[in-house]
């Protein structure tokens, strides 16, 4: 059995709420964050809501995933702003997905370049945005696996 090293091992994601309400405390290792659900339909708003923190999670990665890119090429890249909104949506209204029938999610995400970049620079990093992790791991299937504690 390895053993776990935790200068190697992400730290766990704890999620702790009750049935008060949607309001949640969110333990990321040494992080403390806040989730929780608009009062239009029954939250607090005391913090963002789940897929807040999954579009946060992407555009998060885009960023740093971008950047390297250009840090590693020494390009004059000097900032990344990633704009993201999250939606449901009807198949029929998506040309470009396979699913027909039924609602999908799409995130639409909007990148800004700044800095002095030659037209395909900004190409190659705009291809280079959906090389990020996150962006594949959500294209791709997901296996979540749930047990009791």
């Amino acid at each position: 059995m390895a053993v776990e090293n935790a200068s190697t091992n992400p730290p766990r994601v704890i999620v702790r709420g009750n049935v008060a309400g949607f309001a949640q405390n969110i333990e990321i290792g040494p992080h403390r964050l806040k989730g929780d659900e608009p009062v239009a339909v029954g939250g607090m708003d005391t913090g963002p809501t789940p897929y807040d923190y999954l579009v946060a999670a992407l555009g998060t990665c885009t960023s740093m995933t971008i950047s390297l890119y250009a840090r590693t090429k020494g390009w004059p890249l000097e900032n990344v702003t990633v704009s993201l909104h999250h939606s449901k949506i009807h198949a029929t209204d998506c040309a470009e997905c396979e699913t027909k029938v039924g609602k999908i999610d799409r995130i639409e995400r909007e990148i800004q370049l700044t800095g002095p970049l030659t037209d395909e620079q900004r190409a190659k990093l705009m291809e280079i945005a959906d090389r990020c992790p996150v962006h594949q791991t959500l294209g791709s299937e997901i296996n979540i696996r749930t047990r009791a504690a």
